[in-house]
């Protein structure tokens, strides 16, 4: 072992016993010693990449499932680092012949070029932090310049994305989309992004809109249009927050799948693992089994016991998830009692003002209770009085555990949680501090 792994690993060792966690240090400082360490560390093995704005680390759980179930041992950022330390340290703890990297989308073009996988996937791209990252096409010029410099063997791209079906027009893509316009929305939410054809800039013409931007589209003046994808899912189910139900259709074949995570974004994850791990060569029964078996990764869809009561944590990020994730609630009855968290810290980005753009309005007639909380709680109560929640039932309690202590009260049925990121790793620490939740998620 090189001097600068022994070096990396005692510095993620230090940093665990001091309770700060060890997901990037340790490939933080391997790479400043050895700036090439990941294309050293990757070359033995047979690696699949896969980045997006939205549901990386579910997809990535997804596809990890179903490889495991074909045998195969991976060398896995689970914890979900995906930028450049993040896989570096991955890479210095693990052991195995494939490697699963979830990859964070404004680091795909440095990590690319040093991992070469065999596999890209391309899930989708959603406004996102436009403090960091900028509009969609400039990662999506990022991302295409990628390509160009370092091909794959094997792109799989959304093709019910725009933007990301339009990265395949050069090459032969594996591409996956929804066809069951059974579940698509009466019109587009007023916060969908990739609304004009990347070619010609002329608006897209939709015949079906699934998710944000996703549907199926075409331009009336260049005639480009969505792919035909050949991994797809008909006869969609969305059973609230617990569960979805789906009929796999692939060039192998087809399978019902249970998918025990809700709502049709968690659908497009599936349908992103699928088509990955069927590039990777995984087998049909293998792809349906593995993502019935997949289990929420803490804060997506998560439910844990808290005070009798039963607590659904349910990520937010940015307008596309959140209104999936305020769609999926609407599916549940009755009123909700809610605990909204709302961080501005770097990695939730500074600027709050994408709450605006989320569709609040359609569970405001449904919420019993909503407590604010997180640095940034006073900006949600507004939006959420705005949304029409009547102020006697919008409580603020800046700290998240007193939030918490609220928003649990004496009620009883589900409390379901909405939170940042950040939000949503602090509530991690603050529930396990109270015995509900176990000490890792990784």
């Amino acid at each position: 072992m090189r001097a600068s792994e022994l070096a990396a690993r005692a510095a993620g060792a230090a940093s665990r016993l001091t309770g700060r966690g060890g997901t990037s240090l340790p490939g933080k400082l391997l790479l400043r010693m050895e700036p090439r360490a990941i294309e050293r560390l990757a070359r033995p093995l047979d690696s699949a990449l896969l980045s997006a704005t939205n549901g990386k680390t579910t997809t990535a759980a997804m596809v990890a499932r179903i490889l495991e179930r074909g045998g195969r041992t991976l060398v896995h950022n689970r914890a979900g680092a995906n930028m450049a330390g993040g896989v570096a340290t991955a890479l210095l703890h693990g052991r195995g012949d494939t490697g699963l990297f979830e990859v964070d989308e404004f680091w795909l073009p440095q990590v690319l070029p040093q991992v070469r996988p065999r596999a890209l996937l391309l899930a989708n791209l959603f406004r996102d932090q436009l403090d960091r990252y900028g509009e969609l096409e400039t990662i999506a010029e990022r991302w295409a310049q990628a390509l160009t410099a370092t091909p794959v063997e094997q792109l799989v791209l959304n093709a019910d994305d725009p933007v990301v079906a339009d990265l395949g027009r050069n090459s032969e893509p594996l591409y996956f989309g929804v066809d069951d316009p059974a579940v698509a929305m009466a019109q587009m939410q007023h916060a969908a992004d990739a609304k004009h054809c990347r070619r010609c800039g002329t608006a897209y013409v939709y015949d079906a809109i699934f998710m944000g931007h996703l549907g199926h589209y075409h331009c009336p003046n260049c005639g480009a249009r969505r792919p035909q994808p050949t991994v797809t899912a008909r006869a969609i189910e969305l059973h609230g927050v617990r569960s979805a139900r789906f009929e796999l259709s692939t060039p192998a074949g087809t399978a019902p799948v249970e998918l025990p995570l809700p709502g049709l974004y968690n659908v497009y994850n599936a349908l992103a693992a699928a088509a990955l791990t069927l590039a990777m060569g995984a087998v049909l029964g293998d792809v349906a089994a593995g993502l019935q078996e997949v289990a929420p990764a803490f804060g997506r869809a998560e439910t844990v016991q808290l005070g009798g009561r039963e607590l659904s944590i349910l990520l937010v990020k940015n307008p596309a998830g959140a209104n999936e994730v305020l769609r999926t609630l609407t599916l549940e009855p009755g009123e909700h009692d809610v605990l909204a968290v709302l961080n501005d810290n770097v990695a939730d980005g500074r600027d709050v003002s994408w709450i605006w753009d989320a569709d609040f309005e359609v569970l405001a007639g449904r919420v019993r209770r909503v407590t604010c909380s997180g640095t940034r709680a006073a900006e949600m109560a507004v939006r959420m009085k705005y949304a029409g929640v009547p102020v006697e039932r919008i409580v603020v309690r800046d700290e998240l555990d007193a939030g918490l202590d609220v928003a649990v009260g004496d009620g009883a049925g589900p409390l379901y949680a909405l939170p940042t990121y950040t939000a949503m790793l602090a509530l991690r620490e603050e529930l396990v501090q109270r015995g509900a939740a176990r000490g890792s998620f990784a």
